[in-house]
């Protein structure tokens, strides 16, 4: 940071004596000047050089010399002598102008020469006392607590303090002309965010694979109903580990998203919402490859978790489903101690090592994005600069960009939650939303109800129209119903990059670190208004 202080010089010769010796000759010189011009009839010698002197007497007396110099001027022997030793004196007085105005003159250049030729000693100058101190400029730091048990009487704990890392902003694509007939395609928009983002180039393989296996999700939902594909996995009995009944098509979606992803090459570790563990995925290479072709070797960069068909429990009656996937980077955030595997003494090293890429924060998604079925198929996504969004155009077979930098305005005027549960809410869960329905609220709007029960498309209606999404904790499930990796995570990144917030009623939803691959959480989400009022009744 910029400072300003005052020294104080140490004594010494100063540069303030330079000019005392100039202004010290050019007086000496000034003085030599008068005195050289005073008039010469101060010298007694030219008065007594311009008499003229009389012809001399003949006549001499003894002891007296007298010499006439006119008719009426005689001096005397004495008179004369004393007059030429005053003249003597004198001339020697004003003889001794000329050595003092030289020296004069001498001290004048000197001094001039002095000045601009060498410069004057500058001595250190003792630093004050402020600039020894060193201070760190306060930056956000991260506390992360490790133990583990060294033996089965010794505990260890290992606390680090870390600074936060530094983000890196995404810099979005330029597009400098775009096609008429095709518009800005999904594939096409990658690549702009590859060439702008040299460091996202793996990024283009995923999305590329996501929205293959997308478009073929589209296909199995619309078919459903004639190829056979409604209906109960197994005729009834199959129940995922979230203890809910599969249907046909939760189990086909899930296997087509899941080998996409595993085929990029990219994946280290993936999880899905119908899987009862992650997943951690082979990247080994056909060894053909490595004899004739260079193969760069990504060891699987990133991890995606997803819900392959969310709001399946509706596919049957045509009402709109969608997929929610999330992208990590896998790096070492995230640090579980050994003692979160205490229950779990059969859990091999493997699985530990897919359990600690997989649970990570919101905050350190790379990626999100979902794909809604309905009467169109639309694919909306996040990399962390904005929200932008897709439709399918079937007959060309790709995503074309209709909805560029999705923005939620901070009030909108439709909530979506499941009324029903009313009554099993909290005290501020309930004022709030009572506020929205009879416009007793900060924006003084009476809002309308709309809920489908499937959280893309509620969430897709929020992104356009703005309102609040949510689905708070009740009296039957008191960590909420959502899971915070597959649903709650990824759609919370969404909506902060349009602009607007989720929150769980008490702390950020984004902030939330998952204990359990399946962990559910609370989830309220819509405009920056309306969700800062909702947390503040939960602080009341």
């Amino acid at each position: 940071s910029n400072m300003s202080y005052n020294t104080i010089p140490q004594s010494g010769v100063s540069r303030n004596s330079q000019p005392w010796a100039v202004m010290a000759g050019i007086f000496g010189i000034c003085a030599a000047v008068v005195f050289v011009a005073a008039p010469t009839s101060t010298s007694m010698y030219s008065t007594v050089a311009t008499k003229p002197i009389a012809a001399p007497v003949s006549s001499l007396q003894v002891g007296t010399v007298t010499r006439m110099t006119g008719p009426s001027v005689a001096l005397s022997m004495p008179d004369y002598e004393a007059r030429e030793a005053v003249l003597v004196q004198r001339t020697q007085i004003e003889s001794g102008y000329a050595p003092v105005g030289f020296g004069a003159l001498v001290l004048l250049v000197g001094a001039a020469v002095y000045s601009f030729i060498k410069p004057a000693a500058h001595a250190p100058l003792p630093i004050p006392a402020p600039l020894k101190a060193v201070v760190v400029p306060a930056v956000d730091r991260m506390v992360r607590l490790t133990t583990r048990m060294a033996d089965a009487r010794t505990a260890v704990a290992m606390l680090a303090v870390s600074s936060e890392k530094k983000v890196v902003g995404i810099k979005s694509p330029v597009f400098s002309e775009t096609c008429d007939q095709t518009g800005i395609t999904l594939s096409r928009f990658m690549l702009e965010v590859a060439r702008a983002n040299p460091d996202l180039q793996e990024l283009e393989s995923v999305f590329s694979s996501i929205q293959t296996a997308c478009k073929t999700i589209s296909k199995l939902v619309k078919r459903s109903s004639i190829d056979g594909m409604t209906g109960l996995q197994s005729g009834g009995g199959s129940v995922n580990v979230q203890g809910e009944e599969q249907k046909k098509l939760d189990v086909i979606t899930n296997d087509v998203l899941k080998r996409a992803l595993k085929f990029t090459g990219r994946m280290g570790v993936i999880a899905s919402e119908e899987e009862d563990t992650p997943v951690e995925v082979d990247n080994t290479v056909d060894e053909s490859y490595g004899k004739d072709v260079l193969v760069e070797e990504s060891g699987g960069r990133y991890i995606s978790v997803f819900d392959p068909l969310d709001g399946s429990s509706n596919v049957d009656a045509g009402i709109p489903v969608g997929t929610i996937f999330g992208i990590f980077a896998e790096d070492d955030d995230c640090k579980l101690s050994d003692s979160f595997f205490d229950e779990s003494k059969d859990m091999s090293e493997a699985m530990k090592g897919c359990l600690r890429s997989t649970l990570k924060p919101g905050t350190s998604l790379v990626a999100a994005g979902y794909a809604l079925y309905s009467s169109a198929t639309f694919f909306v996504f996040t990399l962390g600069a904005g929200v932008n969004g897709f439709t399918l155009d079937e007959s060309i077979g790709e995503f074309i960009l209709t909805h560029p930098n999705i923005k939620i305005p901070p009030r909108g005027k439709i909530y979506s939650i499941n009324e029903a549960n009313r009554e099993n809410w909290d005290a501020p869960m309930q004022e709030y939303i009572a506020g929205l329905a009879n416009g007793k609220n900060r924006g003084k709007k009476v809002y309308t109800s709309r809920y489908i029960g499937s959280m893309v498309g509620d969430v897709h209606r929020t992104l356009l129209y703005g309102g609040v999404f949510g689905y708070p904790a009740d009296t039957k499930n008191k960590n909420g119903k959502l899971r915070l990796l597959y649903e709650a995570a990824p759609m919370s990144f969404l909506v902060e990059q349009a602009g607007g917030k989720s929150t769980t009623g008490l702390v950020r939803v984004m902030d939330v670190p998952p204990k359990s691959v399946h962990q559910r959480v609370p989830l309220v989400m819509g405009g920056s208004d309306e969700i800062d009022e909702l947390v503040e009744l939960y602080q009341k």
